[in-house]
């Protein structure tokens, strides 16, 4: 179960800018106040952004769709002013060709905003996105696993041992919640010393060790 923003990759903001453009447009309002973002799901960001800003008469469905048609308008943007993170298409390669790993994606974001950032660098391939958990499942990050999971045993018939990865507190947390092994990389904001005080099973300084990385996340 991937994280995709700092894990996979970096977006080079250009979701931020989508999203900002998508309230002022809808509600009127000028942008005043950014929340942190990171390991936080789309509905929890959007009911701080609506309660900061005193919006009353906006839904989180209503927005998501002016958001979600912003970002299709910029998605070629990704992969100019973003970056992969290292080792990932490689680690990626390798787990598609393991028997019995299924991979997919747990993430924040509303699932077409996940989609058009794992294409714009041309992974789509190595998930399953049909069994992920996504931002508008559960203001919940925990939730996203659980039913990432009930989606993965309901459509292949079969247990799965679940893995998240992830660079925050939340990723970790939410692993542990569910059973999960939680293996964190220190590619974002979040210090490895946090990383490992929040209970993860194994911090990495990023995915450029492949063998290493695929050797932890397939053990056991």
């Amino acid at each position: 179960m991937w994280d995709i923003d700092y894990t996979l990759l970096r977006g080079g903001g250009v979701a931020a800018t989508a999203w900002k453009a998508a309230f002022t447009e809808l509600t009127g309002v000028p942008w005043r106040e950014t929340p942190i973002f990171g390991g936080r799901t789309d509905m929890d960001i959007c009911a701080e952004v609506f309660a900061t800003h005193g919006v009353t008469d906006c839904t989180p469905e209503r927005f998501f769709l002016r958001y979600v048609e912003n970002v299709q308008n910029t998605k070629h943007l990704f992969a100019v002013q973003g970056s992969l993170m290292p080792g990932v298409r490689d680690v990626l390669a390798r787990l598609e060709a393991e028997p019995g790993v299924v991979q997919t994606l747990v993430t924040g974001n509303v699932p077409e905003v996940a989609r058009a950032k794992v294409a714009a660098f041309e992974l789509s391939a190595a998930f399953d996105d049909e069994v992920g958990g996504y931002g508008t499942d559960d203001a919940v990050r925990a939730t996203l696993v659980r039913r990432s999971l009930e989606r993965a045993e309901a459509k292949y018939g079969e247990r799965f041992r679940p893995v998240v990865i992830g660079d925050t507190v939340n990723d970790v947390t939410a692993a542990l919640a569910n059973g999960a092994l939680a293996v964190a990389v220190a590619t974002g904001s979040t210090t490895a010393e946090d990383l490992v005080a929040a209970g993860a099973h194994a911090v990495l300084p990023d995915l450029s060790d492949v063998d290493a990385t695929v050797e932890l996340l397939t053990s056991g």
